[in-house]
C-alpha cells in the first residue's frame, strides 16, 4: 500500500513544502523475530489514530509477512530495508522491489549508510536501486550521511549534496533521509540550526538535480530521533519527518515522536 504519492506541483512549487504531510519511519534494522515484530506492529497501528503525519515501520525480510498481516488495510505502511535493482536473476540472497511489492510492501528503504559503510554501496547502486523501487510502485526512501570526520573537515554539505546528486534517479518522486553518520544510534545529535542549514543545502540540491519537482521530495531527519528531540527537529524548516532508529522498537517512544509531528 503507498500513501505518499507525488502529486500535481501548484503554481509556486515551493510553497509544496509547507502542505505535505510529515513521515514518521521506523526503521527496525536486524531486530524482532515474527512474534515481537507483529506485537509492535499491532502496537503502532493501534496508536496511529488521530495522528497528523503518514507512518511506516520497515521490519527484517523474515518478518514482513507477520507485519503485513497486522497492517493489512490501515493506516501504517509497510516498507522493507533494502532491495536488489534487478527485477529477477541469479542473484542469491537478494530481493527483488517487486517481490517487496508482492509480500504487500509499500516502501523500501536505499543507500542506509550502514549498507554504504558495511556492503560496499555506491551512490550509482544506490540510484540503480531507487529506481527499481519506484518501478515497482514503492516509496524510496534514499538516505544520505556525512561521517564525523567529514563533517569536522568542513566537507559535510559539499559530500551530502553530491551523495543526492549521484543517489537520486531522475523523474524522483520518493524521499530523502540526512543521517548524520555519527548520530545513528549514539544519542547525539546536530543542533537544529545545523539540521535547518544542511536540510536547506540538500533541498538546493534536489532542485538543481530535478527541476521544480525538486520541492515535492520531503527530506526526512534521521540520527538519534526521540520523544525529547522529537518536536525541535520536525518544527526545522525542510525538515519533512524523521527516520527512527532505535526508539522505533518501542511502541510508545515512537507514537511520542509522531504525536510531534507538525500539522500539513
Amino acid at each position: 500500500m503507498v500513501l505518499f504519492f507525488k502529486k500535481e506541483l501548484p503554481s509556486n512549487p515551493l510553497s509544496l513544502r509547507r502542505k505535505m504531510q510529515q513521515l514518521i519511519a521506523g526503521n527496525w534494522k536486524m531486530n524482532l523475530l515474527r512474534g515481537p515484530a507483529a506485537a509492535l506492529a499491532r502496537d503502532v497501528a493501534a496508536g496511529a489514530a488521530g495522528l497528523h503525519c503518514g507512518l511506516a515501520v520497515f521490519p527484517t525480510f523474515t518478518a514482513l509477512a507477520a507485519v503485513q498481516a497486522v497492517l493489512r488495510g490501515g493506516p501504517v505502511m509497510l516498507g522493507a530495508q533494502d532491495c536488489h535493482v534487478a527485477v529477477s536473476g541469479a542473484f542469491t540472497g537478494d530481493v527483488a522491489a517487486v517481490m517487496l511489492a508482492d509480500a504487500g510492501c509499500g516502501a523500501v528503504i536505499v543507500g542506509h549508510s550502514e549498507r554504504r559503510q558495511c556492503h560496499g554501496e555506491t551512490s550509482a547502486g544506490v540510484q540503480g536501486k531507487a529506481a527499481a523501487a519506484a518501478a515497482a510502485g514503492l516509496l524510496a526512501v534514499v538516505c544520505v550521511g556525512e561521517t564525523e570526520a567529514e563533517r569536522d573537515a568542513g566537507h559535510a554539505e559539499r559530500l551530502v549534496c553530491r551523495q543526492v546528486a549521484e543517489s537520486v534517479p531522475a523523474g524522483f518522486s520518493g524521499v530523502v533521509a540526512y543521517e548524520p553518520i555519527w548520530a545513528i544510534g549514539t544519542g547525539r545529535t546536530p543542533t537544529q540550526q545545523d539540521v535547518a542549514a544542511m536540510h536547506g543545502a540538500i533541498r538546493a540540491a534536489l532542485l538543481r538535480h530535478l527541476g521544480p519537482d525538486g520541492a515535492g521530495v520531503r527530506i526526512l531527519y534521521g540520527g538519534s530521533v526521540n520523544p525529547e528531540n522529537a518536536a525541535g527537529l520536525l518544527a526545522v524548516p525542510d525538515v519533512g519527518g524523521a527516520l527512527v532508529g532505535g526508539a522505533s522498537l518501542d511502541a510508545q517512544k515512537f507514537l511520542a515522536i509522531a504525536a510531534a509531528a507538525q500539522r500539513g
